[in-house]
């Protein structure tokens, strides 16, 4: 019997004994049949010898499939095996990516620009244009994120598309602006975003700069499924596309549209004392950031030691801003420096997350719902009050947001007599949205609108279809322009110091003046929490869960009935604008007491996202009494902590079943 055959009898009785699933033994066949990497027969022996069925398990139980918008998965084992440890020093990054169907190497990698580049060229041949299709490639300061994105470019090359590739590391907005400015096919970010440093991931954008939707979503998915192996034969040399290195003269596009995000720089000049502690968390917002708030004019400084890009990202437990411990050494200096507030954005620079001092001299963290509430009012007031906006047009400006963001939002646009208009979760929705504003424009303004200057642009939108105000997410994801397509880290750094301006102007701290936003349009409360399910057993125990929600959803809550639910993978929903909201996974349900709840599986990490609403409104249109907001703010968390101790008993009920 040769290895192959004693290793298939070997993973054959793992099956029949329990240790391993079925579809983990056909993936790891798979894999060695369809790749030449001798790393990967090595470690698969290593990790079988050693009865690691469990790590087999979760990197094999599935072949890494597109989710969020591409690809996302563990680039460094729980276990790491000596063939993917290689030559690097005990305790270092490993030499290589780890082995797995469900793991991001370079055998996924290659699959994937393999798929999106076939995807590219049907699509390019189909809509009658000449030449060839063009891809940018940008990435963060992960493990292996370099060597993917030269390694990715070389693919597409050899596989007949033109490559564009940065110099060095880049913030992910700046690819979605990249591919709009070059007016390239597509782009790939290779980023996890803010996931763990054990993770990496393959991001990939359209057309229009904004993350893949449906229908190119599934068309390269299957595109993707179709490729079985990690070899190929490269195009002949002429067929084959170039790669060109991008830097400088992009980057200096991009900056010169961040600097226009700020509205009213002239409102500086009463908050000159108002200072800012920033930190990058080792990641990409160095590139930009610092400069940015330098030129404008803001008094900042920076967290020396995380100002290195480092995809260990060793001073932080995790590199996510919306968690108080990313936050703790920058918070830690702001107390040095008696500094106003922090501000962090996470390694690939298109999630923020602040702490602001309040009246009582401390620092406190406030949630995504509210930095992006309070941007909104923001910028919607400013609009008005600089001319942008007045009543003959307000009707053609929008906020986009997503369900599972607060309604605070929804208040303020139409106290504002705003459009508002809710997405599914994710900026591939929100930058969908824009799209459809700028198709809406006449033809020839469309064909001249990416290089247009702001002012002009806005004056088209104005009179001929929808003008973007703001868009954002409840997880820590803005954007306030339309010239990029996705969450923008700087922009957003920009928008939120500007607000601190603004409000240090008026003598007001900035949860004096979320305060301030509250007593004129109610209180609004948010939570999130998280029922996490890793590895192969997790996946199923999700799926069993969200079955169980939808097929029989709960009658009482917290001793309150159930009064509504809408089942968005199965209902057919239609949105403010009367688009149809396409199908997925998630579940809203409304108390009678109008507090609401939301059930989704994240789309990039192992676990089902609880998102809770409630809210205190003033009545017959009265604003609310500042000494009774204390009282309001306590019965309104608790209401919410209530609801999910109730949840959660359900939940445990239901899995037990």
């Amino acid at each position: 019997m040769n290895h192959t055959d004693a290793l298939g009898a070997t993973l054959s009785d793992a099956v029949k004994s329990g240790h391993l699933l079925e579809s983990s033994r056909m993936n790891i066949l798979e894999l060695l049949a369809g790749s030449t990497n001798p790393a990967f027969p090595a470690s698969v022996q290593e990790l079988v010898g050693g009865g690691h069925w469990n790590e087999l398990n979760d990197r094999f139980f599935k072949k890494l499939a597109f989710g969020t918008s591409g690809l996302r998965g563990r680039t460094i084992g729980k276990i790491i095996t000596a063939a993917e440890q290689g030559s690097a020093d005990a305790g270092a990054r490993p030499e290589l990516p780890c082995t797995g169907t469900n793991a991001l190497n370079f055998y996924n990698v290659t699959r994937a620009t393999r798929g999106l580049c076939a995807f590219v060229k049907k699509y390019f041949a189909g809509h009658g244009k000449s030449g060839k299709p063009s891809l940018v490639f940008s990435h963060d300061t992960r493990h292996f994120s370099r060597e993917f994105a030269e390694f990715a470019a070389r693919v597409t090359a050899e596989s007949g598309v033109d490559a564009y590739l940065f110099e060095n590391f880049r913030p992910t907005p700046e690819l979605s602006f990249a591919v709009r400015q070059l007016n390239a096919t597509g782009g790939v970010m290779i980023t996890a975003s803010h996931n763990p440093a054990h993770d990496n991931g393959y991001k990939v954008y359209f057309q229009d700069g904004d993350p893949i939707i449906d229908p190119v979503a599934t068309g390269i998915l299957n595109e993707v499924n179709a490729v079985q192996s990690d070899s190929f034969d490269p195009e002949p040399e002429a067929a084959q596309g170039k790669i060109t290195i991008i830097g400088k003269e992009l980057d200096d596009a991009y900056f010169g549209r961040l600097k226009g995000v700020m509205l009213n720089p002239a409102l500086l000049e009463k908050a000159k004392g108002l200072k800012i502690v920033y930190t990058p968390i080792h990641g990409t917002g160095s590139v930009f950031v610092p400069r940015l708030l330098k030129e404008l004019g803001f008094n900042f400084l920076t967290v020396p030691e995380q100002d290195i890009p480092d995809g260990r990202f060793p001073t932080v437990s995790s590199p996510n801003p919306e968690n108080a411990s990313a936050l703790k050494m920058a918070m830690n200096l702001a107390d040095q420096e008696q500094a106003d507030l922090v501000i962090a954005t996470d390694p690939d620079c298109d999630r923020m997350g602040v702490a602001v001092r309040n009246a009582g001299g401390t620092l406190q963290l406030i949630t995504g719902n509210q930095i992006g509430s309070l941007m909104a009012w923001y910028r919607t007031k400013t609009m008005f009050e600089i001319g942008w906006l007045n009543e003959a047009n307000r009707k053609q400006a929008a906020i986009v947001k997503t369900f599972v963001t607060t309604r605070l939002q929804e208040t303020v646009a139409h106290a504002f007599g705003v459009h508002v208009v809710n997405t599914l979760t994710g900026f591939k929705y929100i930058g969908g949205k824009l799209g459809k504003y700028e198709r809406g424009l006449p033809a020839g303004i469309q064909a001249q609108y990416r290089s247009m200057s702001e002012a002009d642009t806005r004056a088209a939108r104005l009179k001929d279809s929808k003008f973007f105000i703001f868009g954002g997410e409840e997880s820590y994801g803005y954007m306030g322009v339309d010239w990029i397509r996705d969450k923008d880290g700087n922009g957003a750094v920009l928008m939120f110091a500007e607000l601190a301006a603004y409000a240090a102007g008026k003598g007001l701290t900035v949860p004096g003046l979320l305060d301030e936003v509250y007593l004129e349009y109610g209180y609004f409360h948010e939570q999130s929490e998280n029922l996490v399910f890793e590895g192969a057993s997790g996946a199923a125990t999700m799926k069993k869960l969200m079955a169980s929600f939808s097929a029989r959803q709960p009658e009482e809550l917290a001793g309150v009935k159930v009064a509504a639910m809408l089942d968005f993978g199965t209902m057919e929903i239609h949105d403010e604008e009367g688009d149809l909201v396409p199908k997925e996974n998630m579940l809203m349900f409304t108390l009678a007491d109008d507090r609401r709840f939301v059930v989704r599986p994240s789309g990039t990490e192992p676990k089902i996202k609880v998102y809770f609403f409630g809210e205190h409104q003033p009545r017959d249109g009265e604003k609310l009494d500042a000494a009774d907001l204390p009282k309001i703010k306590a019965e309104t968390a608790a209401g919410l902590t209530e609801l999910w101790k109730f949840i959660q008993q359900d939940v445990e009920q239901r899995l037990a079943e």
